[in-house]
């Protein structure tokens, strides 16, 4: 049984999607149940979107010139700044490690690709309205053995009916690394959801559920051995969290 007790440690990991499902669902509980817990969820958040928006730009700048010119300077000099170099990491690792615990960040993982790519897949094919899928869900069986072929993994199909989804069909998509697949879900009302696979990502086996938001599109994703799997949509956090919890015990019969 899950431990009732939530602490801040988890609300922290909450925020940054770093929970084991069962955990976030009795974290989702809490939250709906102290509502002064929740406004602090609300607070964390805010915060940590605060930050990415200040600093996120700075990833991406490239390493200054005149850093690569002293390394590459006559070597008497490069030894004397490589032990500069090294204090200077080890000052930086302590710094982040340390900011961690204060603003709920995380070292942004290999896997971080695939609930982009998932999300760019969901933006791209979920509105269509006459060829959202490639394989329509009537021909169910032959999706299953084409995309198996494509990616070289046995793939299932999750059932999501006693969810409200049903299954629209599939398509074969271009992967970072190779081939993915899509499965489109929609529900009575139309919304749709987007189950994206793919096979062979650096992840090191990462299997704990993570979230991630791309312009709009919530998802939540984990892997199984070298399978990566993503589900996006644009509903409420707590509903796709239900839907991913479902698909990952189907795929896990």
């Amino acid at each position: 049984m899950v431990d009732s007790v939530v602490t801040d440690a988890d609300l922290q990991a909450y925020v940054d999607g770093l929970l084991p499902v069962e955990r976030a669902l009795a974290v989702e509980a809490h939250l709906a149940q102290h509502a002064e817990d929740a406004r602090r969820v609300s607070e964390y958040r805010s915060q940590r979107q605060t930050l990415h928006g200040a600093f996120d730009h700075l990833l991406a700048e490239p390493v200054p010139a005149y850093l690569i010119r002293t390394v590459c300077r006559r070597p008497t000099v490069v030894r004397h700044r490589w032990a500069l170099a090294a204090g200077l990491m080890a000052v930086s690792v302590l710094t982040g490690w340390m900011m961690r615990a204060y603003v709920g960040f995380s070292p942004v993982p290999a896997v971080a690709v695939l609930p982009r790519a998932a999300a760019v897949a969901h933006v791209v094919y979920s509105p269509e309205i006459r060829h959202p899928v490639e394989v329509e869900a009537r021909e169910e069986e032959h999706l299953v053995r084409w995309l198996s072929k494509r990616l070289g993994v046995g793939l299932r199909i999750p059932k999501l009916q006693a969810q409200g989804y049903s299954l629209v069909g599939g398509r074969l998509l271009p992967g970072e690394k190779g081939p993915a697949a899509q499965f489109m879900y929609q529900d009575a009302k139309g919304q749709r959801l987007t189950l994206y696979v793919r096979v062979g990502g650096d992840d090191g086996g990462e299997t704990a559920f993570r979230f991630a938001e791309e312009q709009k599109v919530r998802v939540f994703y984990w892997v199984d051995g070298r399978t990566g799997y993503a589900l996006s949509g644009q509903i409420e956090r707590a509903a796709l969290l239900r839907v991913a919890d479902a698909v990952y015990r189907e795929l896990n019969r």
